[in-house]
């Protein structure tokens, strides 16, 4: 019987990019069914949780995902551009977020076709693993996209012509995540129980396999 897990994904999240690849792997070998649920960046959705307290915590974060990196063997360096407008000197969100809501609302339309999981994973590697300068720009996006079974203009329109009703999914994914009791990402949510960070997934494993995940 397949199994079945909700993935709750950043697309500015370092830790999100280090575990998108691995429950990817994990869906494709394993009879699990993980759907992508994409939210705002907590720069976008509370900023005040990181930007507004202590000046250490996005220090150790950028630190923590860099060690993080290597230790998995997961090429990383920091996004260019960044996909949150935000000057990193007063830490300062811009109003205006052009790259943060076309990418999520990308990825929300790719989530309606059942390619989030992968969508997500192909187009995080060209925003965090430092193989390609400017990965919205050129055709880096249709490229990841294409390598995820989907066409980039195909969704481009749906973004153009539903963007509220996208917007509105990202939303509800987001009180879904609280609702399962927890509010970062990645958070996997499995029969109710969630499992936050890059470093739960063997966790998460363990649970799925007590309740009868077999392999493909």
């Amino acid at each position: 019987m397949t199994l079945n897990a909700d993935l709750f994904f950043s697309f500015r999240s370092p830790y999100s990019y280090l575990a998108i690849g691995r429950f990817r792997a994990l869906s494709e070998e394993f009879d699990i069914d993980v759907a992508l649920r994409t939210v705002w960046p907590i720069a976008i959705r509370d900023p005040d949780i990181l930007f507004s307290g202590n000046p250490a915590a996005p220090r150790y974060i950028l630190m923590d995902s860099f060690r993080s990196a290597q230790m998995l063997g997961i090429p990383f360096r920091w996004p260019r551009p960044d996909p949150v407008v935000q000057d990193l000197t007063t830490r300062q969100i811009a109003d205006d977020q052009p790259l943060i809501r076309r990418v999520c609302r990308l990825g929300q339309a790719a989530s309606r076709q059942g390619k989030g999981l992968a969508f997500a994973d192909e187009v995080s590697r060209i925003i965090f693993s430092g193989e390609v300068d400017g990965w919205n720009e050129g055709d880096h996006l249709a490229r990841a996209a294409n390598r995820a079974g989907l066409d980039l203009e195909e969704l481009e329109t749906v973004v153009a012509s539903d963007a509220g009703t996208l917007d509105a999914e990202i939303a509800a994914n987001q009180d879904a995540l609280e609702a399962a009791g927890h509010w970062g990402v990645p958070t996997l949510v499995f029969e109710g129980e969630p499992f936050f960070g890059q470093d739960r997934i063997e966790m998460a494993k363990w649970r799925m396999e007590q309740k009868g995940l077999q392999k493909r």
